[in-house]
């Protein structure tokens, strides 16, 4: 089996990898100014995805240009979330059915522009070509037979096992081991000769999630009592809904806006894909649905409560009119509850104490605190996975330290290393 890492390789964000030149496992978007996509757009047989989140599915429309049209496979959730972040990036970045951004020149690259690889006319045909799969539903893509296994990473998140004849291939996407809110635990095992797993929190230790939730549930009563207004910038997709289940578990009174809406009507849709339907629909009960515009924003966030908003890394959405209402006064709380990406704005708040918001460079007298929310494996649940796998090949993708992942895994008597972008193995 031969493979080609075409992004997610040493970085976190576009994943994109080739396997025998014929079936692409997600094609994916490195946010940021300007957004990064994969270093090569191929022509595969067929497309498989993992999940609906922009770092895995953000440029799959791209990939649907001119005469191509390869089946693009994905469970339900994923086929939904993909077609929402791909509406959301054409309007946010303003691009036409022909590809030209409204209202100035036309700036074409990967048929869409520099911003956006993609056309409208190119997110309808993802739907021409789409194909849903279940779980453990095995299914033919471009002469390999394929099996999804839920990964606990977001609904509707699958591990995908790839099967040419010769060699089996464990693609373990972005997963977890631990039981979330929203979904369960990743706990499949299928035989594999090679492994490529993420590698995000390889050095990192989980605390307790009932503890942090306790912490977050703790600071934020206590700052709505003290008179303030806390903003919980959170991803649309699985994180929005994961923190509105914890505000209804722990009484938390709190306004939901940005994208997370949408998503959040859309998962009651698939109720199989999540862990407790019952629960999710009481934490949609429980959160008010901001509707209005900035007007209403700004009164919200005078008001002594909690909302729950896009983006979870301060680079656009809602959170462009929370961040600058409730900056100033210290009692405020902004309560980041995700991975901060180098660059964000984000993460610059975190380190810094100010962050470049909607175009503008603002010092926050605001508190600022980051909750281990994360849909990730940590660096035990890593192990617990590839301790499965010991007399597999194991490729090490998707983090910010792979090589040295890498190499305690090699120091462990696994055969792994981390490739690079760009790199072809034989496999």
């Amino acid at each position: 089996m031969d493979v080609r890492f075409l992004g997610g390789a040493r970085e976190v964000g576009r994943s994109a990898l080739l396997v025998n030149d014929r079936l692409l496992l997600d094609f994916g978007t490195l946010t940021g100014n300007p957004p990064q996509f994969p270093v090569e757009t191929p022509d595969p047989d067929a497309v498989v995805v993992s999940h609906g989140h922009l770092d895995h599915v953000g440029s799959v429309p791209s990939l649907l240009s001119g005469d191509r049209r390869p089946p693009i496979h994905w469970t339900p959730p994923t086929r939904e979330l993909a077609l929402t972040l791909a509406r959301d990036t054409l309007k946010l970045h303003g691009v036409s059915s022909s590809g030209a951004r409204r209202g100035s020149r036309d700036y074409r690259s990967r048929g869409g522009t520099y911003d956006c690889p993609f056309t409208e006319e190119e997110v309808r045909r993802v739907t021409q070509v789409s194909e849903t799969h279940g779980y453990r539903e095995r299914f033919e893509a471009a002469g390999h037979e394929v099996t999804f296994y839920n990964a606990g990473h977001i609904p509707g998140s699958a591990h995908v096992l790839v099967d040419d004849g010769d060699t089996r291939l464990f693609y373990t996407a972005d997963f977890h081991t631990e039981d979330q809110r929203l979904v369960a635990a990743s706990t499949a095992r299928p035989d594999a000769d090679v492994v490529v797993c993420e590698s995000t929190y390889s050095d990192v230790h989980h605390e307790e999630r009932r503890r942090i939730e306790a912490q977050f549930a703790e600071s934020v009563r206590t700052t709505v009592w003290q008179g303030g207004t806390v903003v919980v910038p959170a991803f649309a997709i699985g994180r929005t809904q994961e923190m509105l289940l914890v505000c209804e578990a722990n009484d938390v009174d709190c306004y939901v806006d940005g994208m997370g809406k949408e998503v959040t009507k859309m998962l009651r849709r698939h109720p199989e894909f999540v862990r407790d339907e019952e629960s999710l629909r009481r934490a949609k009960s429980n959160a008010r649905f901001v509707t209005g515009r900035d007007g209403q924003r700004r009164r919200i966030a005078d008001q002594n409560t909690v909302i729950v908003t896009t983006s979870g890394m301060l680079s656009g959405g809602p959170a462009m009119t929370y961040i600058p209402a409730i900056r100033s006064n210290p009692t405020n709380k902004v309560a980041l509850t995700g991975y901060q990406v180098e660059g964000t704005p984000g993460r610059d708040l975190l380190e810094t104490g100010s962050a470049e918001i909607d175009g503008r460079m603002m010092p926050v007298s605001a508190q600022v605190e980051w909750y281990d929310f994360s849909a990730h494996a940590d660096r035990d649940g890593l192990f617990e996975l590839l301790d499965e796998y010991r007399d597999a090949r194991i490729l090490v993708n998707h983090g910010d330290r792979c090589e040295a992942f890498a190499a305690e895994l090699d120091e462990r008597g696994y055969d792994a290393s981390a490739p690079s972008v760009g790199d072809s193995l034989t496999v």
